[in-house]
Protein backbone atom coordinates (compact mmCIF):
# COMPACT_ATOMS: atom_id res chain seq x y z
CA UNK A 1 0.00 0.00 0.00
CA UNK A 2 1.14 3.26 -0.94
CA UNK A 3 2.25 5.85 2.09
CA UNK A 4 -0.22 8.20 3.65
CA UNK A 5 0.32 12.07 2.72
CA UNK A 6 1.58 14.03 4.67
CA UNK A 7 -0.41 17.03 6.00
CA UNK A 8 0.50 20.75 7.04
CA UNK A 9 -2.27 23.65 7.57
CA UNK A 10 -0.11 26.68 5.92
CA UNK A 11 -1.86 30.31 7.31
CA UNK A 12 1.60 32.04 7.27
CA UNK A 13 5.21 31.12 5.76
CA UNK A 14 5.95 29.62 9.17
CA UNK A 15 5.62 26.30 8.09
CA UNK A 16 7.13 26.96 4.46
CA UNK A 17 10.90 26.44 5.69
CA UNK A 18 10.18 22.65 7.28
CA UNK A 19 7.70 21.59 4.12
CA UNK A 20 10.45 22.60 2.01
CA UNK A 21 13.26 20.88 3.35
CA UNK A 22 11.09 18.07 4.21
CA UNK A 23 9.88 17.29 0.47
CA UNK A 24 13.88 18.20 -0.59
CA UNK A 25 14.67 15.17 1.71
CA UNK A 26 12.11 13.16 0.61
CA UNK A 27 13.02 13.28 -3.07
CA UNK A 28 16.94 12.52 -2.59
CA UNK A 29 15.63 9.77 -0.48
CA UNK A 30 13.63 8.65 -3.77
CA UNK A 31 16.32 9.23 -5.52
CA UNK A 32 16.46 12.29 -7.19
CA UNK A 33 19.28 13.96 -8.39
CA UNK A 34 20.01 16.95 -6.95
CA UNK A 35 19.24 19.24 -10.09
CA UNK A 36 16.19 17.32 -10.01
CA UNK A 37 15.28 17.89 -6.25
CA UNK A 38 15.96 21.58 -6.54
CA UNK A 39 13.36 21.99 -9.67
CA UNK A 40 11.49 20.37 -6.67
CA UNK A 41 12.11 23.20 -4.24
CA UNK A 42 10.59 25.95 -6.77
CA UNK A 43 7.55 23.75 -7.46
CA UNK A 44 6.69 23.47 -3.58
CA UNK A 45 8.29 27.03 -3.68
CA UNK A 46 5.65 28.88 -6.14
CA UNK A 47 2.62 26.40 -4.29
CA UNK A 48 3.07 27.85 -1.10
CA UNK A 49 3.74 31.20 -2.00
CA UNK A 50 0.25 31.21 -4.22
CA UNK A 51 -1.28 29.33 -1.67
CA UNK A 52 -0.56 32.85 0.98
CA UNK A 53 -0.68 35.38 -1.41
CA UNK A 54 -3.78 34.61 -2.99
CA UNK A 55 -5.97 32.14 -0.95
CA UNK A 56 -4.85 33.60 2.71
CA UNK A 57 -3.71 30.08 3.20
CA UNK A 58 -5.00 26.63 2.95
CA UNK A 59 -3.85 22.94 3.46
CA UNK A 60 -0.63 21.53 1.61
CA UNK A 61 -0.74 17.36 1.16
CA UNK A 62 1.92 15.15 -0.15
CA UNK A 63 3.88 11.64 -0.37
CA UNK A 64 6.72 9.98 -2.05
CA UNK A 65 5.85 6.46 -4.03
CA UNK A 66 6.95 4.11 -6.58
CA UNK A 67 5.02 3.44 -9.63
CA UNK A 68 5.81 1.23 -12.27
CA UNK A 69 9.30 1.55 -11.67
CA UNK A 70 9.74 4.95 -10.81
CA UNK A 71 9.86 7.03 -7.68
CA UNK A 72 7.53 9.77 -7.91
CA UNK A 73 6.35 12.88 -5.34
CA UNK A 74 2.34 13.60 -5.21
CA UNK A 75 1.18 16.85 -4.27
CA UNK A 76 -2.15 18.31 -3.54
CA UNK A 77 -2.47 21.82 -2.94
CA UNK A 78 -5.76 23.17 -1.54
CA UNK A 79 -7.47 26.51 -0.50
CA UNK A 80 -11.01 27.66 0.33
CA UNK A 81 -10.22 31.24 -1.64
CA UNK A 82 -11.88 33.58 -3.89
CA UNK A 83 -11.16 30.69 -6.79
CA UNK A 84 -9.77 31.42 -10.26
CA UNK A 85 -12.56 32.55 -13.13
CA UNK A 86 -9.98 31.84 -16.07
CA UNK A 87 -7.68 28.54 -15.01
CA UNK A 88 -6.51 28.50 -18.80
CA UNK A 89 -5.68 32.05 -18.72
CA UNK A 90 -3.16 32.22 -15.82
CA UNK A 91 -1.23 29.23 -17.00
CA UNK A 92 0.17 31.11 -19.62
CA UNK A 93 3.86 32.35 -18.46
CA UNK A 94 3.72 36.35 -18.25
CA UNK A 95 0.07 36.90 -16.46
CA UNK A 96 -0.09 37.84 -13.26
CA UNK A 97 -3.03 38.83 -10.51
CA UNK A 98 -1.01 40.44 -8.83
CA UNK A 99 2.54 42.63 -8.76
CA UNK A 100 4.52 39.26 -9.84
CA UNK A 101 6.33 38.58 -13.09
CA UNK A 102 3.60 35.94 -13.58
CA UNK A 103 5.77 32.71 -14.25
CA UNK A 104 4.23 30.53 -11.53
CA UNK A 105 1.74 28.28 -12.41
CA UNK A 106 3.48 27.78 -16.33
CA UNK A 107 6.76 27.24 -14.47
CA UNK A 108 4.93 24.49 -11.91
CA UNK A 109 3.54 23.19 -15.12
CA UNK A 110 6.75 23.09 -17.04
CA UNK A 111 9.05 21.29 -13.93
CA UNK A 112 6.28 18.83 -12.64
CA UNK A 113 5.13 15.09 -14.51
CA UNK A 114 2.20 15.95 -14.11
CA UNK A 115 -0.18 19.68 -12.97
CA UNK A 116 -3.74 19.72 -13.08
CA UNK A 117 -5.85 22.16 -11.17
CA UNK A 118 -9.53 22.81 -10.83
CA UNK A 119 -11.14 25.61 -9.71
CA UNK A 120 -14.38 27.70 -8.89
CA UNK A 121 -15.43 31.20 -7.91
CA UNK A 122 -15.86 31.82 -4.27
CA UNK A 123 -14.96 27.81 -3.83
CA UNK A 124 -11.26 28.02 -4.04
CA UNK A 125 -8.52 25.92 -5.59
CA UNK A 126 -7.43 21.73 -5.62
CA UNK A 127 -4.28 21.72 -7.35
CA UNK A 128 -2.35 17.95 -8.10
CA UNK A 129 1.59 18.12 -8.54
CA UNK A 130 3.10 14.55 -9.45
CA UNK A 131 7.04 15.36 -9.78
CA UNK A 132 9.05 12.13 -11.08
CA UNK A 133 12.24 11.52 -10.17
CA UNK A 134 13.31 11.62 -14.28
CA UNK A 135 11.65 14.99 -16.21
CA UNK A 136 11.10 12.78 -19.18
CA UNK A 137 8.68 10.57 -17.00
CA UNK A 138 5.65 9.74 -19.34
CA UNK A 139 2.68 10.52 -17.45
CA UNK A 140 -0.87 9.47 -18.85
CA UNK A 141 -4.16 10.46 -16.98
CA UNK A 142 -6.29 8.72 -18.91
CA UNK A 143 -5.41 5.42 -19.21
CA UNK A 144 -8.20 3.12 -20.57
CA UNK A 145 -9.98 0.60 -18.14
CA UNK A 146 -9.96 1.30 -13.98
CA UNK A 147 -8.03 4.97 -13.12
CA UNK A 148 -7.96 5.62 -9.49
CA UNK A 149 -6.49 7.70 -6.84
CA UNK A 150 -6.57 8.27 -3.04
CA UNK A 151 -5.74 10.24 -0.50
CA UNK A 152 -5.60 9.38 3.14
CA UNK A 153 -4.14 11.05 5.95
CA UNK A 154 -3.84 10.66 9.63
CA UNK A 155 -5.81 11.24 12.46
CA UNK A 156 -4.12 14.99 13.17
CA UNK A 157 -0.76 13.74 15.76
CA UNK A 158 -0.19 10.24 14.94
CA UNK A 159 2.20 8.51 13.25
CA UNK A 160 0.21 5.97 11.69
CA UNK A 161 -3.19 5.40 9.68
CA UNK A 162 -5.80 3.78 10.70
CA UNK A 163 -7.50 3.53 7.25
CA UNK A 164 -5.86 1.64 4.75
CA UNK A 165 -7.00 0.37 1.26
CA UNK A 166 -5.66 -1.67 -1.91
CA UNK A 167 -6.48 -2.82 -5.63
CA UNK A 168 -6.37 -5.78 -6.45
CA UNK A 169 -5.80 -7.05 -10.73
CA UNK A 170 -7.38 -10.40 -11.10
CA UNK A 171 -7.74 -12.55 -14.03
CA UNK A 172 -11.34 -11.56 -14.23
CA UNK A 173 -11.36 -8.24 -13.28
CA UNK A 174 -10.76 -5.92 -10.44
CA UNK A 175 -11.26 -5.71 -6.35
CA UNK A 176 -11.07 -2.62 -4.39
CA UNK A 177 -10.58 -3.15 -0.27
CA UNK A 178 -11.66 0.20 1.90
CA UNK A 179 -11.08 -0.49 5.37
CA UNK A 180 -10.98 1.37 8.69
CA UNK A 181 -9.31 0.15 11.86
CA UNK A 182 -11.47 1.14 15.12
CA UNK A 183 -10.16 4.59 16.69
CA UNK A 184 -7.18 5.22 15.22
CA UNK A 185 -3.13 5.34 15.78
CA UNK A 186 -1.06 1.74 16.01
CA UNK A 187 -3.99 -0.65 16.95
CA UNK A 188 -6.18 0.48 14.20
CA UNK A 189 -3.20 0.61 11.82
CA UNK A 190 -2.18 -2.89 12.56
CA UNK A 191 -6.28 -4.15 12.49
CA UNK A 192 -6.61 -2.75 9.13
CA UNK A 193 -3.14 -4.27 7.74
CA UNK A 194 -4.37 -7.62 8.77
CA UNK A 195 -7.35 -7.04 6.58
CA UNK A 196 -5.59 -5.53 3.64
CA UNK A 197 -2.81 -8.87 3.78
CA UNK A 198 -6.22 -10.92 3.91
CA UNK A 199 -7.60 -9.57 1.43
CA UNK A 200 -4.29 -9.90 -0.88
CA UNK A 201 -4.39 -13.51 0.34
CA UNK A 202 -8.31 -14.08 -0.67
CA UNK A 203 -9.22 -16.07 -3.92
CA UNK A 204 -12.56 -15.57 -3.56
CA UNK A 205 -14.97 -13.45 -6.16
CA UNK A 206 -17.73 -12.92 -4.01
CA UNK A 207 -17.43 -9.41 -1.88
CA UNK A 208 -19.67 -10.60 1.09
CA UNK A 209 -17.02 -14.26 1.23
CA UNK A 210 -14.01 -12.45 0.76
CA UNK A 211 -15.24 -10.06 3.82
CA UNK A 212 -15.95 -13.39 6.01
CA UNK A 213 -12.13 -14.68 5.42
CA UNK A 214 -11.32 -10.97 6.28
CA UNK A 215 -13.60 -11.27 9.30
CA UNK A 216 -11.70 -14.89 10.56
CA UNK A 217 -8.07 -13.43 9.90
CA UNK A 218 -8.49 -10.50 11.93
CA UNK A 219 -9.94 -11.82 15.04
CA UNK A 220 -6.88 -11.51 17.14
CA UNK A 221 -6.52 -7.43 16.37
CA UNK A 222 -9.13 -4.45 17.39
CA UNK A 223 -11.16 -5.12 14.78
CA UNK A 224 -12.20 -2.58 11.55
CA UNK A 225 -15.10 -1.79 9.11
CA UNK A 226 -14.60 -2.58 5.54
CA UNK A 227 -16.24 -2.52 2.35
CA UNK A 228 -15.50 -4.73 -0.98
CA UNK A 229 -16.12 -4.01 -4.72
CA UNK A 230 -15.37 -6.67 -7.18
CA UNK A 231 -15.43 -6.47 -10.85
CA UNK A 232 -15.84 -9.04 -13.23
CA UNK A 233 -15.36 -7.71 -16.92
CA UNK A 234 -16.85 -10.75 -18.77
CA UNK A 235 -20.49 -10.71 -16.42
CA UNK A 236 -19.98 -6.63 -16.59
CA UNK A 237 -20.82 -6.57 -12.97
CA UNK A 238 -20.13 -4.85 -9.65
CA UNK A 239 -20.31 -7.29 -6.65
CA UNK A 240 -20.14 -5.20 -3.51
CA UNK A 241 -20.24 -5.66 -0.01
CA UNK A 242 -19.73 -3.80 3.29
CA UNK A 243 -19.76 -4.06 7.09
CA UNK A 244 -19.60 -1.04 9.28
CA UNK A 245 -19.48 2.64 7.48
CA UNK A 246 -17.42 2.87 4.85
CA UNK A 247 -19.44 4.78 2.08
CA UNK A 248 -19.29 3.39 -1.35
CA UNK A 249 -21.58 5.12 -4.33
CA UNK A 250 -20.84 4.95 -8.33
CA UNK A 251 -21.88 7.33 -10.61
CA UNK A 252 -22.69 7.59 -14.33
CA UNK A 253 -23.43 11.06 -15.38
CA UNK A 254 -26.57 12.39 -13.15
CA UNK A 255 -27.29 9.31 -11.68
CA UNK A 256 -25.57 7.61 -8.96
CA UNK A 257 -26.29 4.58 -6.66
CA UNK A 258 -25.43 4.30 -3.14
CA UNK A 259 -24.87 0.55 -1.48
CA UNK A 260 -25.61 0.73 2.18
CA UNK A 261 -23.12 -1.85 4.05
CA UNK A 262 -24.17 -4.47 6.71
CA UNK A 263 -23.61 -3.52 10.52
CA UNK A 264 -21.11 -5.27 12.60
CA UNK A 265 -17.21 -5.28 12.99
CA UNK A 266 -14.98 -7.35 11.58
CA UNK A 267 -13.21 -8.84 13.69
CA UNK A 268 -16.04 -9.04 16.71
CA UNK A 269 -19.42 -9.54 15.00
CA UNK A 270 -20.49 -9.47 11.70
CA UNK A 271 -24.07 -11.00 10.54
CA UNK A 272 -24.68 -14.89 9.68
CA UNK A 273 -25.79 -14.18 6.35
CA UNK A 274 -24.53 -11.56 4.01
CA UNK A 275 -25.26 -11.09 0.26
CA UNK A 276 -23.22 -9.16 -1.88
CA UNK A 277 -25.10 -6.15 -4.20
CA UNK A 278 -24.87 -7.27 -8.12
CA UNK A 279 -24.66 -4.10 -10.22
CA UNK A 280 -23.91 -3.11 -13.80
CA UNK A 281 -20.91 -2.68 -14.86
CA UNK A 282 -20.45 0.24 -17.73
CA UNK A 283 -17.53 2.59 -19.02
CA UNK A 284 -17.79 6.51 -17.68
CA UNK A 285 -18.84 4.90 -14.36
CA UNK A 286 -17.30 6.84 -11.03
CA UNK A 287 -16.96 4.96 -7.83
CA UNK A 288 -16.15 6.59 -4.94
CA UNK A 289 -15.38 5.29 -1.47
CA UNK A 290 -14.12 6.62 1.82
CA UNK A 291 -14.16 6.43 5.54
CA UNK A 292 -15.89 7.86 8.19
CA UNK A 293 -12.80 10.69 8.47
CA UNK A 294 -15.35 12.54 5.26
CA UNK A 295 -19.11 13.75 6.02
CA UNK A 296 -21.31 11.51 3.66
CA UNK A 297 -23.78 14.66 2.68
CA UNK A 298 -22.26 15.21 -0.10
CA UNK A 299 -23.13 15.05 -4.18
CA UNK A 300 -20.93 15.50 -7.06
CA UNK A 301 -23.91 16.88 -9.17
CA UNK A 302 -23.67 20.11 -7.27
CA UNK A 303 -20.25 20.11 -7.96
CA UNK A 304 -19.81 21.96 -11.82
CA UNK A 305 -18.09 19.66 -14.09
CA UNK A 306 -16.31 17.63 -11.12
CA UNK A 307 -17.29 14.97 -13.32
CA UNK A 308 -14.54 15.70 -16.48
CA UNK A 309 -11.90 15.77 -13.61
CA UNK A 310 -9.21 13.19 -12.70
CA UNK A 311 -9.48 10.96 -10.16
CA UNK A 312 -7.49 12.36 -8.22
CA UNK A 313 -8.99 15.81 -8.26
CA UNK A 314 -12.38 14.71 -7.56
CA UNK A 315 -10.99 13.18 -4.41
CA UNK A 316 -9.12 16.04 -3.33
CA UNK A 317 -12.12 18.32 -4.02
CA UNK A 318 -14.23 15.78 -1.67
CA UNK A 319 -11.68 16.37 0.67
CA UNK A 320 -11.51 19.70 1.09
CA UNK A 321 -15.63 20.26 1.61
CA UNK A 322 -16.18 16.81 3.84
CA UNK A 323 -12.92 16.42 5.93
CA UNK A 324 -14.24 16.87 9.61
CA UNK A 325 -10.67 16.48 10.99
CA UNK A 326 -11.79 14.07 14.37
CA UNK A 327 -10.37 10.79 12.69
CA UNK A 328 -8.10 9.63 10.24
CA UNK A 329 -9.37 10.12 6.63
CA UNK A 330 -9.64 8.19 3.50
CA UNK A 331 -11.33 8.40 -0.07
CA UNK A 332 -10.60 6.59 -3.13
CA UNK A 333 -11.93 7.47 -6.28
CA UNK A 334 -11.82 5.13 -9.63
CA UNK A 335 -12.84 5.99 -13.15
CA UNK A 336 -13.73 3.36 -15.33
CA UNK A 337 -12.50 5.06 -18.70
Amino acid sequence: MDSTFSSYKIEDRSLVAFIKREIHNLALQAGFSVHRAAETDIIVAELTSNLIKYANGGEFLYRSREVKGHNEIEIYCIDNGKGIDNVVKIMNDGYSSGNTLGHGLGSIKRLSNDFQIYSRKDWGTVQYVRICEKADTFVSREESGFNSAVINVNYPGELVCGDGYHVKYTAKGFQIFVGDGLGHGTNANEAVEMGIKAFIRSKGEDAAEILKEVHEAVKKSRGLVASIACVDYKTETWNICGIGNINTRIYKGLENKTFTPYNGIIGMNIPRTMKSTIYPYAKHQIIIMHSDGLRTRWNLNEMMSIIKQSSGVIAASLYKDNLRGTDDATVLVGKII
